[in-house]
């Protein structure tokens, strides 16, 4: 029930929105209503949870009644047949890190940070572009403090800033320094130790309770990320990861499908056999929307995002994309392939090359297609990092399939499925 009339009120609190915005444009209005109700509808599979003062209906749309959810609102106002803008940015500030996941998808991503000013420019361009949510990350940004807090200066209170750690380094008057939305922190294992083995230091369990305490001490809400392979949904693990959730007070949990990509680069395709998505899937719906399970997190799960009925890819600058340390604009963080880097070309023009190239929101997880091809091509040219340079990049990008068309935008009015 408290369901339902959530999603009364943000269709009526939309409609009266745009109303006066919209109000000689009624073709304009119609359409942009009808396009916010597909978005609503795809979202249903969540679980709609208060973090902070708001209400998320998914972890990449800004808190529900905020300046920045209405600015993600604003990317479906493109009525002249253009491509829809770009609402989200993962950005890493440093490579730096104290831990070494065994999954990292960052592991070859070697050379130096890049210049942080460099860095400011494309979030204040971004922001004028329409991007409304940044997931700062490193290594652990924490490391890096001046970095971090000179970055999310730059981000202001226009949109909504995730920082992405494993707690180190991380102080109250860092924390209050920065100021962001929420912190998310790796979790793979509720055991002590498999989590320390995970992380590759004995001391990162307690890393992670400190971060917390610390989150918890200045009122920030914070979440879990969890990186599962196909057995943790049979064997019991994953329910012991929403104990422990619920029992330490997360916002949210996102469950990441593991990705061909970094230190997995050469597990070509798609890591879960169909049995096991089934499973998981199943799984994650009942911790979502069984009323028993009602006073658990909500769960934000790639392998129900990426379907080709929900979002499908949104990668290269469709919905999201990633810039790293180093500066290389990447479709994103488990695509290994660069279409420049900001250090020794215009921002600007390296986004929208990338967007040029994704004109459209693909069925195909590329990141899963390609990674076969990405690792042949770091073997045969001797390359010791990731991503691609540009120049193999393009070997990659230029006749890829990304699939079918996406259900969302079809439906939207913004093309046709062939």
């Amino acid at each position: 029930m408290i369901k339902t009339l959530w999603n009364l009120r943000i269709r009526l609190h939309v409609f009266f929105h745009y109303l006066p915005r919209l109000l000689f444009k009624p073709r304009h209005f119609v359409l942009l209503i009808r396009r916010l109700n597909l978005l609503l509808g795809k979202l249903q599979h969540n679980k709609f949870a208060r973090v902070g003062k708001g209400v998320r209906l998914d972890l990449y749309i800004p808190s529900y009644p905020g300046k920045a959810f209405f600015k993600a609102c604003d990317k479906f106002r493109v009525f002249d047949g253009g491509k829809l803008p770009c609402t989200g940015a993962l950005i890493s500030i440093t490579n730096a890190c104290p831990f070494a996941c065994e999954h990292c998808y960052q592991r070859l991503d070697k050379g130096r940070d890049t210049d942080i000013a460099l860095l400011v420019d494309a979030v204040k361009r971004l922001q004028t572009m329409g991007v409304c949510f940044f997931n700062i990350e490193g290594g652990d940004p924490f490391v890096r403090h001046e970095r971090l807090k000179t970055l999310c200066a730059a981000i202001g209170e226009d949109a909504e800033t995730w920082v992405n750690s494993t707690g180190f380094a991380m102080t109250a008057e860092s924390l209050r320094e920065i100021a962001p939305t929420a912190i998310m922190f790796s979790l793979h294992s509720a055991d002590p130790q498999t989590f320390n083995q995970f992380m590759g230091r004995p001391h990162a369990w307690e890393t992670l309770l400190a971060g917390i305490a610390v989150c918890k001490e200045c009122g920030v809400p914070f979440a879990f990320n969890t990186c599962l392979m196909e057995a943790a949904f049979f064997d019991g693990t994953f329910e012991h990861i929403m104990e422990l959730a619920k029992e330490m007070g997360a916002c949210l949990v996102q469950v990441i499908k593991p990705k061909p990509a970094g230190a997995w680069l050469e597990k070509a395709g798609s890591m879960f056999s169909k049995a096991g998505e089934a499973a998981a899937i199943a799984l994650i719906n009942r911790y979502n929307l069984a009323r028993s399970y009602r006073d658990y997190p909500p769960v934000s799960a790639q392998i129900l995002e990426e379907a080709a009925d929900v979002f499908g890819c949104t990668a290269g600058g469709t919905d999201r994309f990633y810039l790293n340390a180093k500066g290389d604009v990447q479709p994103c963080e488990f695509l290994n392939i660069s279409f420049g880097n900001i250090a020794e070309e215009d921002f600007g023009v390296i986004f929208e090359r990338m967007r040029a190239t994704f004109r459209h929101p693909g069925a195909c997880m590329l990141c899963e297609e390609e990674a076969k091809r990405i690792h042949q091509l770091r073997i045969q040219h001797g390359l010791d990092r990731l991503p691609l340079p540009p120049e193999l990049s393009r070997i990659i990008y230029e006749n890829w399939d990304k699939g079918e068309r996406t259900e969302l935008y079809v439906k939207a009015g913004y093309m046709p499925m062939k």
